[in-house]
Formats: structure tokens, sequence, C-alpha cells
């Protein structure tokens, strides 16, 4: 049945391609590369290479913690880290460099993968949350590479979703090693998909093990002091339509009653950054952006961060965040992230990718949860002017990413026993 799925993706390929074109207007980082994702690689040959897949930046940066553990303890270990996406890319580039080799993913069309494996030849494949590719785990089959599916996730929706092509799904799954999952509601979620008992762990969150880089604190301080101000800020961070339009609004009507409200705006894709702008500039708000190197002053209401890779700089300089991604039914973003940072979080309600984060969060105190826009004003004027219950939010937060913290560790000795036996 494999056959009819590789009929339809070659059927499909080349609306695939035209997509990626279409996205290249605006980012034209789509279309760099277009051969990686066909198996046409330029770089070095590795031998036996451990590899790891992560999506885009979210599932990136779960990861990078897991790469380092791995570097640390096999230095010599040459590790290949393949993404889809092109802001995923720019990720693993700005913290990995050179330390790790880099791709794209190529589709999960036979004879691409086949150069994909010519090419790396993996003695490892570790995918990160919810990557099932029939012909990609065939081929590791095949090889004898071992695959670990980690911090894996699986929401309602997608177990529905697979429950309708079992034909497809079961034999895939047959193919995996090990699934570590993030909780025990996605092991049974997998279970009602075909995987087996046997196949599956509950390790915990990979999320928990975010490392604050050195002096990512002072480059906030930094940012804070030289180019932000001493205003209160605001961050809207990982944003998507119609979430700016929203808090612009929202800005604009908290405004009069705080006059020293200095909000930053963080979209969550680089092609969009010329679209928030003219959003920003339609409100008739003054507005500064992060490339043009320019400072705020007493009349800059907005402060669009329009460069990638900063996000974290930026919780860490500000007063008060919010987790966009969650007022669109998008799914959500890392709530964790301004936490670890010491900064109190809100979110929207769309948090379908962080169910169980959102409710543990919750039952914490240690974020809050906005249903609509009225309460992002009620929450943020309250917020404003407590300044111990952000406090209490920020204490609240660092303490619950403590009691999660622990997957690492466990996915660590997965890895290394899988990596053992092949020794052997």
């Amino acid at each position: 049945m494999r056959t009819i799925y590789t009929a339809a993706f070659y059927l499909f390929l080349p609306l695939v391609i035209l997509r990626l074109l279409w996205r290249s207007i605006k980012a034209p980082e789509y279309r760099r590369r277009l051969g990686e994702r066909l198996g046409w690689y330029n770089n070095k040959v590795s031998d036996s290479v451990v590899w790891f897949h992560a999506v885009s930046v979210g599932e990136a940066e779960a990861l990078f913690p897991l790469v380092k553990r791995i570097q640390q303890q096999y230095p010599s270990q040459p590790l290949l880290i393949t993404t889809t996406t092109p802001t995923g890319s720019a990720r693993v580039v700005a913290v990995s460099g050179d330390t790790v080799e880099h791709v794209y993913l190529p589709y999960d069309i036979p004879w691409a993968i086949q150069r994909f494996f010519a090419h790396f030849k993996p003695r490892l494949a570790v995918i990160m949350e919810t990557e099932l590719w029939p012909n990609l785990f065939t081929a590791c089959a095949r090889a004898d590479v071992p695959i670990y599916v980690v911090n894996a996730r699986l929401s309602e929706k997608s177990a529905s979703r697979y429950q309708q092509i079992p034909w497809i799904i079961a034999p895939t799954l047959r193919t995996i090693t090990k699934i570590l999952t993030q909780s025990r509601q996605d092991a049974d979620r997998f279970m009602s998909i075909g995987a087996q008992e046997s196949q599956l762990e509950v390790t915990g969150n990979l999320k928990f093990e975010m490392e604050i880089a050195p002096g990512l604190r002072e480059e906030g301080r930094e940012i804070r002091s030289t180019v932000l101000g001493p205003r209160f800020v605001w961050i809207i961070a990982s944003t998507h339509k119609p979430e700016e339009d929203l808090f612009l609004g929202l800005y604009q009507q908290l405004k009069p009653d705080y006059p020293e409200l200095l909000m930053v705006l963080v979209p969550r894709h680089p092609e969009r950054f010329s679209e928030v702008q003219k959003l920003i500039e339609l409100r008739d708000l003054k507005c500064v952006t992060r490339t043009s190197g320019s400072v705020c002053t007493s009349v800059t209401d907005v402060y669009l961060v329009d460069r990638m890779g900063e996000l974290k700089q930026f919780y860490a300089a500000s007063d008060l965040a919010f987790v966009g991604g969650s007022m669109a039914p998008v799914g959500g973003h890392n709530i964790l992230e301004p936490a670890a940072l010491g900064v109190p979080v809100i979110f929207g309600p769309f948090m379908a990718n962080f169910k169980e984060i959102e409710q543990k969060v919750l039952e914490a105190g240690a974020a809050i949860q906005c249903q609509d826009a009225q309460a992002i004003v009620d929450n943020f004027i309250k917020l404003k002017n407590d300044e111990s219950l952000r406090h209490q939010l920020i204490d609240e937060g660092l303490s619950f990413i403590g009691r999660n913290q622990g997957a690492l560790g466990k996915i660590v000795q997965h890895l290394s026993s899988s990596m053992a036996r092949q020794s052997d």
C-alpha cells in the first residue's frame, strides 16, 4: 500500500515545489538550496552520522540541549541536523554553527531518500515530536538504522487523522525502535494508531530542559538599557496573522492610561515582517525596527523585531510577555522560554500543541491564560499595577520548570544504549 502513497507524492510533487516558489516571493530562502529537498547535497560526505531531525524553530530549540549533551559524551561522533523550514535552518546554523552538519530533509520520495542515505550513511535517526514519513522510515529499517522518535506528541486531531489511514501508518510505526513521549496521553494516542506498548516510554518534555546561554541575560539588559529604554516593556512574541492587528488595537486602548508603555512585537515568520510594519504604520503608530539600528525614544510606540534569532534576548529585556500563536487557531508556542528567563507570562486559548504544558502551568499558577481581548486588557492592568503579582508569577514559573525537568537524561540514556549496542 506504500506504493499508492508514493505515487500520490510523485503526483503532487510539482505542486509542492510550486508552493515553495510561491512562498519564496516573500521569503527568498524558500527557493534556495532546493536541491537538498530532492537529495542533492554539496557538503562533505560523513560516514556513520548520528542524525537528528527537527521540522522548524520550536522543535530545533527543544533539540539543542540533547545535541549538546551528545556532543559532550561523544566528541568525535559526527552529527547531522535536518530541518524543513528556512527559519529552522537559520536557527540551527546560529546555535550549532560548524559543530554539526546541516541540510534540509529530502522529500519523502524513494530516489531522494536513497541519495540522502548514500551521502550521510546515518547510524542512528532521532526524530523530534511527530514526524512519520513512510518511505523515510522504511529506508531506515532496510539500512538497519534505529529510529527514535523523541519528545513525541500526538494530538487528538492528529490521532484521528492517522486512524483513517492504518494501511500506511501501521507499517510505518513498526519500523520505529522507540517512541519516547512527552506524556502518558501521548503514549495512549500512539497506541491508538497502531504503536505497540513495548515501543513506548514516557520520558517527559524536552522543552523543560532549556539552557540559558551564558551572557544571554546580560544581552537582554544591554538591549533594555541602550535600545528600549526605561519604559514598561510588553513583548508580544511569535505572532501570527491576525494577532498583530489585535495587539496594536489593544496598545492604542491602553496607551492613554499607561503612557510609559512600549510594545515589542516579534512576528513568527520573517516573510511577514514588512506586512506587520505596514499594519503599524496604518494605525499611525511610531515604529522602530530592529534592522534600522535605531533606538526607541519617548514617542516610540512599537519596537518591531524584524530579525531572526533574538527572541530570547528580547524576552530577557521585557517586563511582561504574551506568547502568540495562541489568539489564533495556530496551536500556540513555547510559553516556557520567557518563564525560564524570569518574565511573567500570559497566553491565549489556542494551545493545541501544548495541551499538557497548558494544563500543568495553570494548575501551578505559573502563567495566566486569557480567553479573549478583554481578558488580555484586564490581566495587563492587573500585572502592570501589581509588581508583587509579577514576581509571584516569575517565581512560580521558575519553580514549575525545575519540577518538570528530567527528560533529557532519560532520552540520552536510550540513545547511548543504542550506540553502545552498535559498537559491540
